[in-house]
């Protein structure tokens, strides 16, 4: 047990330390006045409460539910739904505010999972880390690639496929550039955009094609974007081995098995197609 825990009088508050995948970190505490811990400042917001928290000694999975009220501008009902906060992660503990260098003790620790909001407050799921326990130890065969474009199984730099442009205008699923990319028509098929600038800054979307400077994505843009915004935009793979080693020439980090039989083969018999 920490010392700062075992007073008659304590002096113990919530800490909650929240960084998206953007790099946005935020830190919040259920004190009423801002704390300074372990590099980054902690606003005081008392409405911030974890809901339950369930820890096991076993395999089970932990879970936890936060709610609160959204008392801080950088957590706004917007970005929870366009999803600038999925898959943050999250970690809550307890601290002594009048020794804050003095430790902390974490409750839970994960990534935010489902999180849904009703006026000015949320809730939402913390997933813990035994719920990568459910993963497969070993990956399964597949025809396609099963590595992620320009991870360390690719082996690409995706530096490399990076392309930066302008925003002109935005229909709904299209957006359209000013100048046109010094790269193939397609080539961004399965890559994604970034919004660098404007309302949807920090946010992303996969894209389903481009031809000349109209890029098209599965899901539209939260806000409507506007003119002179910028973007990036990442080429992309269809994970089949004649992109991987004819447009790439990266067939040896191939990470699939395009020539192995299918289950089709055990219907095969003598002298049938």
């Amino acid at each position: 047990m920490d010392a700062w825990m075992e007073g008659p009088l304590t002096s113990v508050a919530y800490g909650w330390r929240l960084e998206r995948a953007d790099g946005v970190t935020l830190g919040f505490t259920s004190h009423d006045v801002d704390v300074a811990h372990d590099g980054i400042l902690l606003r005081a917001s008392p409405g911030m409460q974890p809901t339950t928290v369930m820890q096991s000694a076993g395999l089970d999975k932990d879970g936890l539910d936060v709610s609160g009220a959204l008392t801080s501008d950088d957590i706004c009902a917007d970005d929870l739904a366009a999803g600038r906060w999925n898959g943050a992660y999250l970690e809550i503990f307890l601290f002594d505010w009048t020794a804050p260098a003095s430790g902390k003790r974490v409750l839970a620790a994960g990534e935010l999972g489902a999180v849904s909001f009703t006026d000015d407050a949320f809730e939402a799921e913390l997933v813990g880390l035994q719920a990568r326990l459910e993963k497969a130890v070993a990956p399964q065969t597949s025809p396609s690639c099963r590595a992620r474009f320009c991870d360390a199984a690719c082996g690409l730099n995706s530096a490399r496929f990076r392309h930066l442009a302008e925003v002109a205008s935005g229909d709904d699923n299209r957006i359209s550039i000013t100048a046109p990319l010094d790269v193939a028509d397609g080539y961004l098929a399965y890559g994604e955009l970034r919004w660098l600038t404007g309302p949807n800054c920090g946010s992303t979307a996969k894209i389903s094609g481009h031809e000349s400077t109209d890029i098209y994505v599965y899901s539209a843009p939260f806000h409507v974007p506007n003119a002179g915004d910028l973007i990036e935009l990442t080429q992309g793979c269809d994970k089949i081995m004649s992109t991987c080693a004819g447009r790439f020439g990266n067939g040896a980090n191939f990470r699939g098995e395009p020539y192995l039989p299918g289950n089709d083969l055990l219907t095969r018999y003598p002298g049938g197609n």
